[in-house]
């Protein structure tokens, strides 16, 4: 084996190893990759940054701008408000309704766009109709991976595939070539979830804002001189009477206890931070006279005590909300006390509850002063804010409000309509052949700039370039593959491995492995190495080399036996409902089955 070739391996490892433990976000680890490539020598310079010019990336930079105009411009609401309307059926007729739903919009749209807007209208139905939204937003994800599976511009995975395949020089895959085997694949997700929804849980609480998150928030209090904990010892004044609330820590006198006994006295002065529900809390703060520790607190008791003879006066209703951070939001990195510090349209951030990942599944093991935690994708926050003043809540971008007020569009209908007809005209063109996809993509981003559709303000604070660096950085990586040998060096090992196999097992064996790396890793990452290697496989048998890449496309889309393979189901699993293990069995029976139909429908074109 060539040094190159090692150095490769090394450069692919610790790409590896970063996407697993999440020690940095996707964009800096894309980053880093170029950086490798560079100084290792393994890619020239304009090779290493050629990931930020490739059409893969441009296009699916392009399609995310179109589908940021649909969900601004109330598109994607628009298009699934008449499904509220079968919210009277029985939950085992509902869930196929929403999942074909999902499947029709996201063959189109960025799957992510619409499962948020799902989240909303499960959220509101679901308190209204008193039926369990976590039925619900598993399959609905599912529904809208498989369909993104069934066209080319679904999903960025498919893109990417095509554009790595063309590059080795592959033919170019239509815009519906491969719609009969995503169908089948979708018809199958559908009956499937559908019977398996039976032994999704059930949500703990009826009151759909506790399920999303309203539950075991972590607050910071300060003990006054009015409150009747002074000098009470901790089992007496909080765990005994108050048991639905946990002491994290005490602060006193700059001095931080972990875990505080139960025998320690109650100071004035004391800062405890708890967790707990957000009703238990706030009881609890009222009943005892406590303080949420901020700088908003101070000044509101100061500016009580100027106006006290204007308490006749009514006071503004106040309204607690709680937004899911999504990626590219630009509260991402930043701490409780720096939003607290900044302009948030009049809402204050009270409370943080951290997103549920493979290391992290309990909320309880925050060891830091709230104030100081940062932000990440999948994390929640609860707000206050005036009644009234939701709607300026809009113009923060890449998060999703979650409660149960529906905030309505001002949007000019002609703008949706203009929106709608671009969307159109884009999947006409590109369909047809008349334009590529890149082409049309562009032509329609052109479309909504002229006609104020979408501004470029708009694009630069919604996109989300996270997605655009892993493009970037994941490219370069691919070239090195190419150029130094290595993807080839694979394949010829996996031709030793595999000699004399049928070809139906070599097709399922690289399915079955893109899948599995897939649920590891990022998906279109898992694209970008695997494309060549299983064209090379492919060509070393002599079989025709189009099964193999479109194996490679379904199975890096298919990774439901993990949160962390695909954004959506990322997005679900952080809102606390699921547990890893209902990913690894159901997602994982269906992945199973979609393997082997797969396997089967695929081997039709050896």
């Amino acid at each position: 084996m060539e040094m190159e070739i090692i150095l490769v391996f090394c450069v692919l490892g610790m790409t590896i190893l970063l996407f697993l433990t999440e020690w940095f976000p996707i964009d800096k680890i894309a980053f880093l990759i170029i950086v490798s490539l560079v100084l290792l020598g393994l890619t020239k310079p304009e090779e290493a940054i050629s990931g930020f010019a490739d059409p893969a990336t441009i296009t699916v930079l392009s399609l995310m701008i179109i589908a940021i105009s649909l969900e601004d411009n109330g598109v994607i609401e628009w298009l699934t408000s008449g499904i509220k309307r079968v919210s009277i059926l029985p939950l085992i007729l509902i869930t196929p309704v929403f999942m074909f739903v999902s499947a029709s919009i996201s063959a189109f749209i960025s799957t992510t766009a619409v499962v948020i807007i799902f989240i909303k209208i499960v959220s509101q139905l679901s308190a209204k109709y008193n039926f369990s939204a976590s039925k619900l937003l598993m399959p609905i994800s599912f529904a809208g991976i498989l369909g993104g599976s069934c066209t080319l511009m679904g999903t960025s995975t498919n893109l990417i595939v095509n554009s790595v395949a063309r590059n080795l020089g592959a033919e170019r895959l239509g815009f519906f070539e491969f719609t009969v085997f995503g169908l089948v694949f979708l018809v199958i997700g559908i009956v499937f979830m559908t019977i398996a929804s039976k032994w999704l849980p059930k949500d703990k609480s009826k009151d759909l804002a506790e399920n999303y998150g309203l539950q075991e928030f972590i607050f910071t209090v300060t003990i006054t001189e009015e409150s009747k904990l002074v000098d009470q010892l901790l089992s007496e004044s909080i765990l005994e009477e108050n048991p639905d609330i946990s002491i994290i820590k005490l602060i006193r006198d700059r001095k931080v206890v972990n875990a505080p006994g139960k025998y320690i006295n109650v100071k004035v002065g004391d800062e405890l931070v708890l967790m707990g529900t957000v009703e238990d809390l706030a009881q609890f703060v009222q009943k005892e006279n406590l303080l949420l520790h901020d700088e908003r607190n101070t000044k509101d008791k100061i500016q009580q005590a100027n106006n006290i003879e204007e308490k006749d006066e009514e006071s503004p209703v106040m309204k607690y909300i709680e937004l899911l951070i999504l990626p590219g939001s630009n509260l991402i990195g930043s701490t409780l006390r720096k939003i607290r510090r900044s302009s948030l349209y009049g809402a204050y951030p009270l409370a943080i509850q951290k997103r549920k990942n493979i290391r992290n599944t309990k909320d309880r093991l925050i060891r830091k002063d709230i104030n100081d935690i940062r932000v990440k994708p999948g994390d929640r926050l609860l707000l206050e804010l005036q009644d009234g003043s939701m709607r300026d809540l809009e113009r923060l971008e890449n998060v999703a409000i979650l409660n149960e007020h529906e905030l309505k569009s001002s949007v000019p209908l002609y703008k949706k309509y203009i929106t709608l007809f671009t969307l159109l005209a884009v999947i006409g063109l590109a369909s047809s052949g008349v334009l590529t996809i890149l082409a049309s993509a562009l032509t329609g981003i052109g479309i909504l700039l002229l006609t104020n559709c979408i501004s470029l303000e708009k694009i630069y604070q919604k996109v989300n370039w996270q997605i655009v660096f892993l493009l970037a950085g994941m490219i370069p990586l691919g070239i090195a593959m190419n150029n130094t040998g290595t993807d080839t060096w694979i394949s010829e090992q996996l031709l030793e491995i595999l000699q004399g196999q049928a070809p139906i097992i070599v097709l399922g064996l690289i399915f079955l492995f893109t899948m599995l790396m897939s649920g590891t890793i990022s998906n279109n990452a898992t694209a970008i190495i695997m494309t060549p290697i299983a064209m090379s496989v492919g060509a070393g048998f002599g079989l025709e080399v189009k099964p193999f890449i479109l194996a490679v496309m379904f199975a890096a889309n298919f990774s439901f036996f993990t949160p962390v393979g695909y954004q959506t189901n990322a997005l679900i699993y952080g809102t606390g409902i699921y547990k890893f293990k209902h990913f690894l069995i159901i997602g994982g029976i269906l992945s199973i089955i979609l393997w082997i139909v797969g396997t089967l429908l695929l081997s039709t074109l050896l």
